[in-house]
């Protein structure tokens, strides 16, 4: 779903911060020998991932769904000097990918990765974040939300990805579409829940930005 002309999101993309060179070479990597590319954040999307890391300055950061690595590294360029960037993914084969570019960052010291069930795993991380990014499997983002939510600082910010999902959102729901299903029930309750306020951003796939009250 096209939600801007290709047009003015060419004079966006044309006009905004350009991909660094690591993560040029990790996108093209991840295009030739990964399933499901389009996975992948993307250079734009990067970029803003990377502008608000950097506007938040955070000392603790959690991604839910690292997939190749490529925003882990974008939301590790904000990191204050000491900060330790979390990442969560259950697919074990894409390890080696993830650590490959991580090892050829300046933020090789600074991001933990972890193998398996993120419902699992958060609860493990004795850490009170300041950011985290939420981009896995959508029927769980409820889940990971409610075991994110009492471990941020106040004035922390929760980032949603893939909130309009290719804009089924917005269409007639197929009652066996389980994942649109989780969508809508987690856009309502980010809207209605007192301890954040939210706004969802319709660029891409939509991105949703709450801060914690």
């Amino acid at each position: 779903m096209d939600i801007i002309p290709q047009k003015i999101d060419d004079y966006v993309v044309e006009h905004s911060e350009n991909e660094p060179q690591l993560l040029k070479q990790l996108n093209r990597e991840t295009w030739q020998t990964v399933l499901n590319p389009r996975m992948l954040s993307g250079a734009f999307q990067g970029r803003v991932l990377s502008m608000l890391s950097k506007l938040t300055q955070p000392n603790s950061i959690l991604e839910i769904g690292t997939y190749t690595g490529y925003s882990a590294l974008c939301l590790a360029e904000g990191l204050s000097q000491d900060g330790i960037l979390h990442t969560i993914d259950h697919n074990e084969e894409l390890a080696s990918l993830q650590e490959k570019y991580f090892n050829k960052s300046p933020y090789k010291h600074q991001i933990k990765q972890y193998i398996g069930n993120a419902i699992d795993i958060i609860p493990t991380i004795d850490e009170k974040f300041d950011l985290v990014f939420i981009d896995a499997d959508k029927s769980n983002y409820i889940n990971y939300y409610n075991l994110v939510i009492d471990k941020m600082n106040k004035g922390g910010i929760i980032l949603s990805d893939n909130v309009l999902w290719s804009g089924k959102v917005v269409e007639k729901l197929n009652p066996k579409d389980q994942d649109t299903k989780a969508l809508l029930t987690y856009n309502k309750l980010l809207k209605e829940d007192p301890r954040v306020e939210t706004v969802l951003l319709p660029f891409r796939d939509g991105l949703t930005i709450s801060r914690i009250k």
